[in-house]
């Protein structure tokens, strides 16, 4: 549901200010209100409104699992429709699981595990294959050209990248055994009070300048993405999205994959496996418009772009949130 033309003066602006990144000082939100023109009052209040009205769906800081050690891997099933609602409640029970999508297409179910080690997840998709008789594809990232989105309250295409992150997945950061509990305490956001980071600290012990300190330089070595807002695209008004998938010649994919990531439209774009004859494509570009008629032009862009480099294409429209959480370390 668009709730976009409902929105108060201060819900916009802090729907659109949060999502640019949140300051890591000792009294943040009084930061936030004073680049608004309120109250610190006035942006608690209507932060926590917005997270219970679910316009923004989280707050907080929101980590690379790659740059822990860990691993982010989508995966797809084609699931018999008698079937459908029992695969995904066990789907979605497993902790291993983020995120959960229908889309529409023969492969119906699309998920993605998000675990420690890739053992786990080899382990959690033979589990979910014995219960569900279906095939499980792996697709794991090979490469990140772009991930993040900001959607504007008001604007007809969501504001993308000047230019694409590109980002080879290689190298982990070492994190402590107080570092895990920072990342667990706050993996699930931040609290909603004057001095947050004090707050977090008390928790597990940790002086409010050392939380500040960890937070920060994860955000400078690209543990943390950004401290900030996701909002609920849906109720800001930008309904359509699809999963663009494109076959594109191997000697050009990265080339193709930083150029795509710049697009206002594209919030992630990644080059992963084929898994033939399953799956043909290599190049997986996430789109978002008003709606999927909006979509559907972006798509056109991307395929000119691409021309005769691309030897086929697909996309795949997403139907239903099945489940959506953060990052989750046990």
């Amino acid at each position: 549901m668009d709730c976009s033309n409902q929105l108060s003066s201060l819900e916009v602006a802090l729907i659109n200010t949060l999502q640019d990144g949140f300051p890591i000082v000792q009294y943040p939100f009084h930061e936030v209100a004073d680049a608004i023109g309120v109250t610190e009052g006035a942006v608690l209040n209507c932060l926590k409104n917005l997270l219970d009205k679910n316009l923004l769906t989280r707050f907080g800081p929101l980590f690379q699992i790659e740059k822990m050690g860990g691993v982010f891997v989508l995966a797809a099933m084609s699931v018999p429709e008698e079937r459908f609602d029992i695969v995904s409640a066990y789907v979605n029970s497993l902790t291993v699981i983020a995120h959960n999508y229908r889309r529409e297409h023969s492969l119906n179910m699309w998920f993605v595990f998000a675990a420690e080690n890739y053992s786990e997840i080899v382990n959690s998709a033979e589990d979910i294959e014995k219960m569900s008789g279906c095939k499980v594809i792996l697709l794991p990232k090979e490469r990140e050209y772009f991930i993040g989105m900001r959607f504007r309250v008001g604007e007809d295409v969501p504001v993308g990248a000047t230019s694409a992150t590109d980002c080879i997945l290689n190298k982990s950061i070492a994190i402590s055994e107080i570092d895990r509990q920072l990342i667990k305490i706050t993996q699930s956001g931040l609290p909603i009070c004057q001095e947050p980071y004090k707050e977090v600290g008390r928790e597990i012990g940790l002086d409010p300048i050392d939380v500040m300190k960890r937070l920060q330089y994860w955000v400078d070595v690209g543990l943390i993405r950004r401290i900030g807002a996701v909002p609920n695209h849906y109720s800001l008004g930008f309904l359509g999205n699809g999963m663009a998938v494109f076959d594109v010649d191997d000697d050009v994919v990265d080339e193709f994959g930083i150029r795509l990531g710049a697009l206002d439209e594209v919030s992630h774009c990644y080059r992963r496996p084929r898994s033939l004859p399953d799956w043909p494509y290599n190049l997986f570009v996430m789109l978002h418009g008003k709606d999927n008629s909006a979509v559907l032009d972006s798509l056109s862009v991307i395929k000119a772009i691409l021309g005769d480099r691309c030897q086929n294409s697909d996309i795949l429209f997403s139907s239903k949130i099945l489940k959506k959480t953060g990052l989750r370390i046990n």
